[in-house]
């Protein structure tokens, strides 16, 4: 399936994983809808992807956790945007490491309204809009978390697997259209994930990578593309991906430390 001139509308595109996939549509010459809380990262983003062969770019600030506030962007998107062919939930956090008996109400309310809630909001209002026109792809951005929990990360990892039952939901939901649905379920990514979870600590984020070879957000971004590039009969349901390293969201295997089992942060 040709992505030309095609209208992409990527949650939390301002870096990581969004940003790439943004570039990456670019490239493929798709008209792209970026929305991010930091704005001003998602200038220079939309001025990377216009270089890159982007069709047109537009981008607006947007929480995702605001419901109003998101139904009231895509309902007032210009009209040569408000046709959504492809949407990308991408927009999703983690915040700290802790058991669930010592969390922190607040990380709990973040990720819960962020990865799910505000999953939901971006769905509920640009997805009736590819009903009826009769066609539209949506991928959410799912992770290995949600397949098998690690310790520390029950909340985190319980908002993944949310995601995976409302992708799974959605395309049942859908089905009788010709509207397609997938979720990209990728293991450890080297993103600012890591930093964003512990607060700005770098050196502990940097741990989290140390000794081997993580995904980068391009490789995300080329499963992306591919499932929605599949001829419109194909519907790639999921895609389970990790590093060479990993074999879950609990083991790992690290030159440097010599030993597997690690547990998991992604």
């Amino acid at each position: 399936m040709k992505l030309t001139g095609k209208t992409v509308f990527v949650t939390g595109a301002s870096a990581g994983i969004g940003a790439a996939t943004a570039l990456a549509f670019a490239a493929e010459g798709a008209r792209l809808l970026l929305c991010a809380r930091r704005v001003e990262k998602l200038a220079s983003v939309a001025e990377r992807a216009l270089e890159l062969g982007a069709a047109a770019v537009h981008t607006f600030e947007l929480d995702v956790r605001d419901q109003a506030a998101v139904a009231a962007a895509v309902a007032g998107l210009p009209g040569t945007w408000a046709a959504i062919d492809i949407l990308v939930n991408n927009a999703g956090l983690s915040r700290g490491l802790n058991k669930v008996y010592e969390g922190v109400i607040e990380d709990w309310d973040e990720m819960i309204d962020t990865n799910v809630k505000g999953l939901l909001y971006v769905t509920r209002a640009v997805v009736p809009g590819m009903v009826e026109r009769g066609a539209g792809h949506v991928v959410n951005l799912g992770s290995t978390a949600g397949e098998i929990t690690y310790p520390n990360g029950a909340v985190y990892c319980a908002t993944k697997a949310a995601e995976k039952a409302i992708n799974d939901g959605l395309r049942q939901d859908v089905l009788g259209t010709p509207v397609r649905v997938s979720s990209i379920d990728p293991g450890m990514v080297e993103t600012d994930f890591s930093k964003v979870r512990f607060r700005g600590d770098e050196e502990r984020a940097a741990k989290v990578y140390q000794g081997l070879t993580p995904l980068a957000p391009e490789d995300v971004a080329d499963a992306i593309v591919w499932a929605v590039s599949r001829p419109a009969h194909v519907n790639i349901a999921h895609v389970l991906m990790t590093p060479v390293a990993q074999a879950n969201s609990l083991l790992f295997h690290r030159e440097t430390a010599g030993t597997k089992g690690t547990t998991g942060t992604q």
